[in-house]
C-alpha cells in the first residue's frame, strides 16, 4: 500500500515538474520579446486586404523601401498631418524615391475611423493622399502584429525586409498644425536613410495620436 502511494507521489512530482519547465518555455520572455517587431530583424510579414479588394502581401515588395503609416481619419492628431498636407508631401517624396507606402486602417466595426474599401478610397482622394494603397485591417491583425498603438503610428522597412524605424511621425506630440515647422521630422529622415542605404539617427521614437480602435 505505501510502496503504491510513494510510486503515485514520484509520478506526481514528475509531471509537475514537466509541466513547470513547459510552462516556463510557453511563459518565457524571451520568447514572448522575439514575437515583437525589433529593429534590424525582419519585419513581420503579413497579407492584407486593400480599399480595391486585392490581395496584398508585405514580402511581395522585397527589394524596396517601404512605408506602413496607421491612420484614422476622425483622430485630430491625424487631421494635424493631413490638413496641413504634411503627410501628403512625404508620401510624395516616398513616390518619387520609389518607396511603397502602405496606409493601413485596424478601426473595429463600429469603432472611430472605421471605413470600408469605397469611403477609403474617397478619403484618398479628398485628402490628397498618394499612398501606394491603403489596407483594411477590421480584425486588428495586422496592427496587433506590428504592436500598432496610436494614429498615426509609422514603421519603415529596408529592401532586403529588415524593420529600420518606428515610432512617430515627427517630434512634437500634439495636434496643433503649427508645431509642424518646429518638430523633427523622425519618418522623413528614417526614410530617406534607409532609401540612401545609411543609419537611422533615430530609430524608435515614441509615437503619438488617438489609440489605434481595435
Amino acid at each position: 500500500m505505501s510502496s503504491h502511494s510513494g510510486t503515485d507521489t514520484v509520478i506526481r512530482r514528475r509531471d509537475l515538474i514537466i509541466a513547470a519547465l513547459f510552462m516556463g518555455v510557453i511563459g518565457s520572455p524571451v520568447l514572448a520579446a522575439s514575437a515583437a517587431p525589433q529593429i534590424g530583424q525582419p519585419a513581420p510579414d503579413f497579407t492584407g486586404t486593400d480599399s480595391k479588394g486585392k490581395s496584398v502581401r508585405l514580402s511581395q515588395y522585397r527589394g524596396k523601401t517601404v512605408v506602413l503609416e496607421w491612420t484614422n481619419a476622425d483622430c485630430p492628431y491625424t487631421r494635424k498631418h493631413y490638413t496641413s498636407g504634411n503627410m501628403q508631401g512625404v508620401q510624395t517624396l516616398a513616390q518619387k524615391n520609389g518607396v511603397v507606402w502602405l496606409t493601413v486602417i485596424s478601426s473595429a466595426p463600429g469603432k472611430q475611423g472605421y471605413v470600408d474599401g469605397p469611403a477609403a478610397d474617397a478619403l484618398t482622394q479628398t485628402r490628397g493622399a498618394v499612398p501606394t494603397a491603403v489596407l483594411l485591417d477590421p480584425s486588428g491583425t495586422i496592427g496587433r502584429l506590428y504592436g500598432a498603438k496610436t494614429t498615426p503610428h509609422m514603421f519603415v522597412i529596408d529592401k532586403n525586409g529588415a524593420l529600420q524605424y518606428m515610432g512617430g511621425f515627427d517630434s512634437i506630440a500634439t495636434a496643433d498644425v503649427s508645431d509642424i515647422p518646429h518638430a523633427e521630422p523622425y519618418l522623413q529622415e528614417a526614410m530617406l536613410a534607409v532609401v540612401q542605404g545609411g543609419p537611422v539617427a533615430h530609430p524608435v521614437t515614441r509615437p503619438y495620436g488617438c489609440s489605434v480602435k481595435y
